[in-house]
Formats: C-alpha cells, sequence, structure tokens
C-alpha cells in the first residue's frame, strides 16, 4: 500500500482538500482499495467523510502513537493510504512524514507560505523522505504563481499541475463530494485528474528505481 502523507507548516494550504479529492480519484482510477487517516485535531477530513454518501474511499481512525505500526502492517497490501497532518505540530508532522513513501507539500503562492516551507522540507530531508510541493490556490496568469514556482525548485519538485483558487473546491468540501464528482469535465476535476497522474506517477518511478 502506497503511503502519501500532506503536510504543510502553515494552516489553510488546502492539504485536506488535497487528501479527499486525491483519495477519490484513487478510487475513480480504480487503484483502490483506498484508505485515508486524519491526524489533525481538528477533523476537518474526518468531517468531510461523515457526510459523505459514497463507501469509498475508507476513512480508519488510529491513535498517533499506533500509526507506525499499522502502516507497517499494512504495506505490503494492495492499494493506496493517503493521511492528512495537522498545521503547526512539528512533532505530529514528522511522526506522519515517518511512515510516508511521499509527503506532498501544499502551498500558497504568497510569500507568507513561502516563508513556510522550510520547516517541513527540512522534516522530509531529516527522516529521508522523498516530497513534491503542489501550488495551490493560484490566480491564472498571476506572476506571484510563476515567481512561487520557482522559488519552489530551489527546494525541489514540483508538481506539474497546478491547483487554482476556484469556489468549486469549497462547495464540493461542504457536502462530502468532491468536484470530479460534481463536474467530471470541469476544470477543476481536470486538475485534479492531472495531480493524480503526477503524484502515481513519483510513486511509480520509486518503486521502479527500488527494484534496480
Amino acid at each position: 500500500m502506497h503511503t502519501v502523507v500532506f503536510a504543510a507548516r502553515k494552516g489553510g494550504a488546502s492539504k485536506t482538500t488535497l487528501t479527499g479529492h486525491l483519495a477519490v480519484e484513487a478510487v475513480r482510477r480504480g487503484a483502490g482499495p483506498v484508505v485515508m487517516m486524519d491526524t489533525d485535531p481538528q477533523q476537518s477530513l474526518a468531517a468531510w467523510w461523515e457526510v459523505r454518501e459514497a463507501e469509498e474511499p475508507k476513512l480508519a481512525a488510529v491513535p498517533l502513537p499506533e500509526l507506525a505500526a499499522e502502516v507497517d502492517r499494512l504495506r505490503n497490501a494492495p492499494g493506496w493510504l493517503f493521511i492528512d497532518t495537522p498545521p503547526l505540530v512539528p512533532e505530529t508532522i514528522e511522526a506522519v512524514i515517518h511512515v510516508a513513501d511521499l509527503v506532498v507539500i501544499p502551498v500558497k503562492p504568497s510569500p507568507h507560505d513561502l516563508r513556510g516551507v522550510g520547516v517541513t522540507v527540512q522534516l522530509c530531508k531529516r527522516q529521508g523522505k522523498r516530497f513534491c510541493f503542489v501550488v495551490t490556490q493560484a490566480v491564472p496568469r498571476a506572476a506571484l504563481t510563476t515567481q512561487a514556482l520557482l522559488a519552489l525548485s530551489q527546494h525541489g519538485p514540483v508538481a506539474t499541475a497546478i491547483m487554482h483558487y476556484r469556489v468549486d473546491y469549497a462547495g464540493a468540501m461542504t457536502d462530502g463530494r468532491t468536484v470530479q464528482e460534481i463536474d467530471p469535465s470541469g476544470k477543476a476535476a481536470d486538475e485534479i485528474g492531472q495531480l493524480w497522474s503526477y503524484v502515481s506517477a513519483q510513486i511509480r518511478n520509486d518503486v521502479t528505481a527500488e527494484a534496480m
């Protein structure tokens, strides 16, 4: 089971939105079984899942002290595990990063958010974990978005998919669905599809490298 962790030191970066959306996309692509975990005390992902009508993806409630053992138990099972993390709690973030195959770091293209990525990057490097940035809530054709991509590329790989600021994302998360379920042919759904392709390719490339 491939484990993808969504982590960002700063709040409001769209960690929960990406966790839910990519988990649903994995189900839609036939990559299941798909499991999510919510390690954020605010339990926003769990609240979204509670009002969700579809049975998949599943949500597993695992206490943080038991997380590593549970992920190890699932390691040889098929499918994907997506884990949401809290902001501002480096001890929890570090514990969750420990079990990751890939850490996705969502970043809004703002000076404050860009300055905040260093802590998360250091946590990943300290544990030898692969990571990538995803620019979120971007404004189309804004110079700041281009500047953010260039700045982030100095620290590590940046996803080719950019998540633009769209009310569709917030609207979908209010009733337990995702943008690709509400409007499969919409621009937001296309962004999620592109991001899934990028993330799954990173995992496949890692598996291929380990096998060589």
